[in-house]
């Protein structure tokens, strides 16, 4: 199922840790703009977010901020082909859906019951540590957004 969670959790109070990193007033606010519309964003447009609240930041201390957030394991940075890298704050397993002709990146869950591993032809004792499914092509203007 494909979900649109913009502006979900928008209201949502930051804790001044999470996962052990102390969250600095621009860490704060990089994950306040991820968190309120889950869109996927670049870090430019983070960059141009964060900018109406802290306009003396600069691009290099979003990027930093956004590396330590993914390094933390608070957010997931996302790469489709030669794009620039997208950050999702989305940690529950999912994967992404790339509208190429919106250009929207989407959550997509799977079906519950469903085990990736048994759709695999995997060797015996295969252990799969983490997964990432991209896929592509264009939704249906008919589709409601969920």
């Amino acid at each position: 199922m494909v979900h649109d969670l913009s502006d979900s959790n928008s209201e949502m109070p930051i804790p001044d840790e999470i996962e052990g990193l102390r969250m600095t007033r621009q860490r704060r606010e990089v994950y306040r703009v991820l968190m309120t519309n889950r869109d996927h964003p670049t870090a430019n447009d983070v960059f141009l977010r964060v900018k109406d609240s802290l306009p003396n930041i600069s691009l290099a201390t979003v990027y930093n901020c956004l590396e330590v957030l993914v390094q933390h394991g608070i957010v997931r940075q996302v790469n489709f082909d030669r794009n620039p890298s997208r950050f999702c704050p989305n940690l529950e397993e999912h994967g992404h859906f790339h509208d190429e002709s919106t250009g929207a990146i989407h959550d997509v869950t799977f079906k519950p019951g469903v085990n990736l591993a048994d759709l695999l032809d995997l060797p015996p004792g295969t252990v799969i540590s983490d997964v990432e499914i991209t896929l592509r092509g264009e939704l249906p203007s008919s589709t409601p957004s969920h």
